[in-house]
């Protein structure tokens, strides 16, 4: 197969030259995360794509007032190109279709490049994928919106499946020797009418995060260890199709007007996903998922996160309703903390848990969950965290618990500990627990109120009674490297002190001691 690579050369600008890699898609248009970007007003956002296939170099124009012409004529769809071909979008200057000649060789050795990513064997061909998911859909009619109604998921993907098998067997798709037409087809349906490769790595227990970043690159962490993994999904459009099967349940919308969001799986995994212009990756999408089991201070203390008598201490704090602060970096545990203590609670007590994603697992019977909104398409409608934890006071709690404290709702919560609600419990991302009370006193001022800096302090110093510090160790490993008493105030300075901490072994982060 020709390796060929794009010309294009704007006006008193450097010449572009874009590589074309095989079995590869490419946007242009006048979004900066195309491909191949073109700063004109005639140029619409994603214009026209390209695709590199087997048989060569195919065209398709998707939007814009003005036309895609190759070599002069409008066309819709056109291939294969041959070199020399003349593209233009709209009044841009002409795309010029060109050979990629080899590089010449230097005679001074050059140094060694970086190693390429590994072959991708978990992935059937993406040419073949996309053209039984093609077929798939033109023969199911997915965008007709009453198949979607009428069909369960699970009735739908046995559609989609038996569909699948008929277009095989009936020869309308040839498969290349050695393909397996069982595992294609298991790839095509999921992406089809499912989550695509993320379904073989959510039935993963080892996975704890799963990081798609395109549609052609997926990170996996184990063991607090991220890894390449072996997968990835057929097209960006595929990706963009499971995000709306994501996100469409809870009614949530994913566009230019609304690029990020929040979201959940019915597993309880967490999901976050950023979609160009704000991503010029592609699609990315992050997924914190949560083991199946419930981790106890037993089992953290099994697997050395902390000492059993740090464990000890912290079960006769959440007894006697002492109120905790859980600080530290993203993925230290700090919500698998704040489960494992949450089993400490009677279970006679009513118990509110406020979070932006419902990711906490409570095992108490009496335990009511409240969750955010962010606003709607006319932008109205939002409901914060804090304005949860003010309607939370009047639910008759008997403690709170805020999955995370971002901003204003700080106030809030001090207040609510202040006033009867002892025994609640927060996380809150800082390095250490003398960090922690500053982004406390910092959030509160985002109330809005204007309250004296020693007010605050004040506030912090008769709320807050422990701090537990989590960090992350460079083997992947989370311990809790510091338990911290709220000692009141001396002067303008918050008195802290330490109760435990862990002593790391010199030159190695990751062993040590708990003293």
């Amino acid at each position: 197969m020709n390796a060929y690579q794009l010309r294009y050369s704007p006006p008193d600008n450097v010449p572009v030259q874009l590589a074309l890699n095989p079995t590869d898609s490419y946007e242009l248009g006048s979004s900066q995360s195309a491909d191949l970007w073109l700063d004109e007003p005639t140029v619409a956002r994603r214009h026209a794509v390209l695709e590199v296939r087997d048989a060569g170099v195919f065209i398709e124009a998707k939007a814009g007032r003005h036309p895609v012409r190759l070599n002069g004529e409008v066309v819709r769809h056109a291939g294969p190109l041959a070199v020399g071909d003349e593209i233009r979008l709209g009044d841009a200057p002409a795309i010029h279709l060109e050979c990629q000649l080899p590089p010449i060789e230097d005679a001074v050795e050059a140094p060694p490049s970086p190693s390429p990513l590994p072959i991708d064997h978990a992935t059937p061909d993406p040419e073949l994928c996309r053209q039984l998911q093609e077929a798939i859909g033109r023969s199911l009619d997915l965008y007709r919106r009453n198949v979607l109604e009428t069909l369960s998921p699970k009735e739908l993907r046995a559609e989609a499946k038996a569909t699948a098998e008929g277009i095989i067997n009936d020869g309308d798709i040839r498969l290349p020797e050695g393909v397996s037409a069982e595992e294609l087809i298991a790839h095509v349906v999921a992406e089809t009418v499912g989550l695509g490769p993320i379904e073989t790595l959510l039935q993963d227990s080892a996975v704890s995060e799963i990081m798609v970043n395109g549609h052609n690159q997926i990170f996996v962490e184990r063991e607090g260890r991220i890894k390449l993994s072996p997968f990835r999904f057929s097209s960006a459009h595929s990706l963009t199709q499971v995000l709306d099967r994501i996100i469409s349940p809870i009614g949530r919308r994913l566009d230019e007007g609304s690029p990020l969001v929040d979201a959940r799986l019915p597993d309880g995994s967490r999901v976050n996903a950023v979609i160009p212009p704000l991503s010029l990756n592609g699609p990315v999408v992050t997924i914190r998922r949560f083991r199946d089991d419930h981790l106890d201070l037993t089992a953290l203390t099994q697997s050395q996160a902390l000492s059993a008598e740090m464990a000890h201490f912290l079960k006769s704090c959440i007894e006697n309703h002492r109120n905790l602060l859980i600080s530290g970096g993203t993925g230290t545990g700090k919500t698998t903390l704040l489960n494992a203590l949450s089993a400490c609670i009677d279970r006679s007590e009513r118990i509110i848990t406020i979070e932006d994603s419902a990711e906490l697992k409570l095992q108490q019977d009496h335990v009511i969950t409240l969750e955010s909104r962010p606003a709607n398409i006319e932008g109205s409608g939002e409901i914060t965290i804090r304005d949860l934890v003010r309607n939370a006071l009047r639910m008759r709690p008997d403690r709170i618990l805020i999955g995370e404290c971002r901003g204003g709702e700080a106030l809030d919560m001090l207040q609510a500990m202040n006033t009867g609600h002892d025994g609640s419990l927060t996380t809150a991302h800082a390095n250490t627990p003398r960090d922690a009370l500053a982004r406390l006193e910092v959030m509160a001022l985002m109330a809005g109120m204007d309250l004296p800096a020693r007010a605050i302090k004040e506030q912090i110093a008769s709320a807050i009674d422990v701090i537990v510090q989590l960090s992350r160790m460079p083997d992947g490993s989370r311990k809790v490297v510091a338990i911290t008493e709220v000692d009141g105030m001396e002067g303008e300075r918050i008195l802290l002190n330490e109760r435990f901490v862990f002593d790391a072994e010199s030159g190695h982060r990751s062993t040590g001691s708990f003293t």
